[in-house]
């Protein structure tokens, strides 16, 4: 009796250790697969620029940045008082460049922020 419950253990851990090695069998087979896979795709790409195909600055040198104020442009207005403007007609209202081009800086003996602690101006 002892036996043929050992027995019928022992099938089935034999059976798990088998499906075990299949899966790892077939999970590694994938892994090549997928490997092999991947570096024919790369092999048809094209190779990387040699660096005499690099970009060259410009002879005029480096382009930089440039900073300015906007202002916004106004909404334009109708030709009489009770006729609406539509949405065409206001077309994309961009901004302008502003006649002041100073930075706005924070104003002298104010807070620097709301809830900042600050004395604020008083």
């Amino acid at each position: 009796m002892n036996t043929a419950m050992y027995e019928a253990a022992t099938s089935r851990q034999i059976f798990g250790y088998v499906l075990i090695l299949v899966a790892g069998v077939v999970l590694v087979g994938g892994l090549i697969w997928a490997f092999r896979l991947g570096f024919k795709v790369r092999q048809r790409e094209p190779a990387p620029p040699r660096p005499e195909e690099q970009p060259k600055l410009p002879p005029t040198g480096p382009v930089h940045e440039t900073s300015e104020m906007r202002a916004p442009r106004d909404v334009p207005r109708t030709g009489e008082e009770s006729e609406r403007l539509t949405p065409h007609q206001l077309n994309n209202i961009r901004s302008q460049r502003a006649d002041d081009q100073r930075r706005p800086r924070w104003s002298p003996g104010s807070s620097g922020s709301f809830g900042g602690g600050g004395g604020g101006r008083t």
